[in-house]
Parts: C-alpha cells; structure tokens; sequence
C-alpha cells in the first residue's frame, strides 16, 4: 500500500513516519513524503530523503503540486496545516486552515487516492474551542467527499501533546519566565499525550486493516493518567524548585492579561482564549480508550506528562 505523508517533516507527522519505519510496519519506499522545499539539497528534503523514503515537493498554495506528489499512493496520512494564522479573526468557512486541508483532500481524490487519514485534535464534538474550528469544517468535508466520490476517511482526534502544556499553561515560557503566577481562562482535567505515543497510535492504525477504520472519528489520548493545568504548575514548581501557581479567569480577564500584560498578539489570543471555554466544559477528558487498547497490543506504556514536564524543564 503506498503511503503518502503530508506533514512527515513536522512534529506529529515526523514521530508517525519514525514509528511506522522503527516498526516496519511498511517499508521506506512504500512511503511517499511532501515537502514545500523544492531543492533535495535543502535540509528538509534531506532530513526526509535519508530515511530511505521517496520526497516530492508539494505546497499548499499550489494545488497542481499536491496532486503530482501524491500520484500513485493509495492512501494518505494528512497532518494539519500549522498555519494558525488563518484561523484568526473568525476566517470565514474556507479561509481558515481548512482551505488548505481542502486543497491537499481535492488533488488526493484526483490522484486516485483511496483512503484518507486526518489529524484532528482531541477536543469535543461539538466544540467551544477556536483551535477546532478547522478541523470540525475539515471532517465535514471528507465526509462530504465519502458521499460524493466514494474516498473512505479515518479521522484523527490526536491528544492534547505532553509537550504543548507550556501553551496551556498560559504561554510559559520555558527558559525564562519569571511568573509566579499564570493566569489562564479555564482548566480542567486532560488526557495528555506524549508526540511519540501518538507518532506510534496513528501508525497502528494507518497500517490497521482499512475496513476497522473506515468512517470513523477515534480519539487517540492516553486516558488512564488525566492531569489538570493546575496540577501543571505543581509540576513546574517541584521541577524549578518554586512554587508557581495557576490563577484561573475569566475569559475576558485573559485576553486582556495576555494582550496587555504580555504584550502578545490580539488575534491570536481571542483565538486561543476560547480554548479555556472548552476546558471548562471538560471536553479534553476523553473516555475513548482505543490509544489504550493500541498500546496494549504492542506491550507498551504510555509516556506521563509528569516526565516530559521535568525533562522540559532540566533540558531548558
């Protein structure tokens, strides 16, 4: 089955390609990588190139590429633009991060494509967040592609990264902030998980019989150890040696704390300020245990946000 990866360069994308090579799980010339580099000698093109993989430029821009890199694969693994930039200002249907998503599924319906796997993120359905309003309209979409052109879809509901606490934990900067107090808008309990642990998940189930997945909206999260921001910044403190507490807000008082305070961008903040609704309403809580039944197929334990916390903050 060739395999076609839009987003094998980045975060999420890189672990699945890395867990679908580690395990064999398909060999590296069944695999087809895009990259926007258009040159083999530029560095990202290289960093693909040397796992063995074959690399096309493809860019989100310029459909007629898209459809080029992914001729003769039979699936395609989509991993969310992270071009957040689209998505600010309340982008009109098909002007958020979305247009691009709906360009990359049109050239993989003309290019033969037959199933189509998409990274959404784990947040509820339907959701307060401003973060899934590109995914929600995305999924609608290869839905609509499913009725119209017959291309089966698996979405994605990755977790909540291990890593990304710093940005629910009101911006933190790692290195330097000297807070110690955050503010944020909201919390609750998550179901974090680690960029690895999902790189592996998605790669299970890319690779999985088709048939199991067709249709379906599974949530990949590691359910058993749900932590709250607040237990974050007990976290942070235990790893700093200081306390550091979490102040929740309301959503107002956060955007102007972050607007004001820190001098960090409107838009993108009353974008990402309704995160913190969604948090209040737990919709990061996820009760769908098929990453916990992956992981057991393989033996595997979950990596806890407890150690990405303190390795974050030793490495920093």
């Amino acid at each position: 089955m060739p395999l076609a990866i839009i987003g094998g360069s980045g975060k999420i994308g890189g672990a699945t390609l890395d867990a679908l090579l580690t395990e064999k799980l398909i060999a590296p010339h069944q695999i087809i990588c895009t990259t926007s580099a258009t040159s083999p000698s530029d560095a990202r093109w290289e960093s693909l190139s040397s796992k063995g993989v074959q690399v096309r430029h493809a860019n989100f821009d310029d459909p007629s590429t898209l459809e080029s890199a992914l001729k003769g694969a039979s699936a395609l693994y989509l991993v969310s633009t992270p071009r957040i930039s689209m998505d600010f200002n309340n982008a009109p249907h098909g002007q958020g991060r979305e247009k691009h998503h709906f360009a990359a599924i049109d050239a993989a319906v003309k290019a033969g494509v037959e199933h189509i796997y998409y990274t959404s993120l784990a947040f509820g359905n339907p959701s307060k967040a401003g973060v899934m309003q590109a995914h929600i309209r995305t999924e609608a979409y290869l839905k609509k592609i499913k009725e119209e052109k017959g291309v089966d879809f698996t979405v994605l509901r990755e977790g909540l990264y291990n890593e990304s606490w710093p940005l629910y934990f009101g911006h933190y900067d790692v290195k330097n902030d000297e807070r110690t107090v955050v503010p944020v808008g909201g919390d609750s309990k998550i179901s974090w998980t680690s960029i690895a642990d999902l790189g592996l998940a998605n790669a299970l189930v890319i690779m999985g019989p088709s048939e199991e997945w067709v249709g379906k909206t599974v949530y990949l999260c590691n359910t058993k150890e749900p932590r709250t921001i607040s237990e974050i910044a007990a976290m942070v403190s235990k790893a700093k040696g200081k306390d550091i507490q979490l102040r929740v807000v309301s959503r107002k008082e956060h955007e102007q704390y972050y607007v004001q305070e820190r001098s960090m961008d409107k838009p993108m903040i009353e974008w990402w300020a309704s995160t913190y609704d969604a948090l209040r309403d737990e919709e990061c809580l996820i009760k769908d245990d098929t990453f916990d039944k992956l992981f057991a197929s393989k033996g595997r334990t979950p990596k806890r946000v407890e150690d990405t916390v303190s390795e974050m903050i030793q490495a920093a």
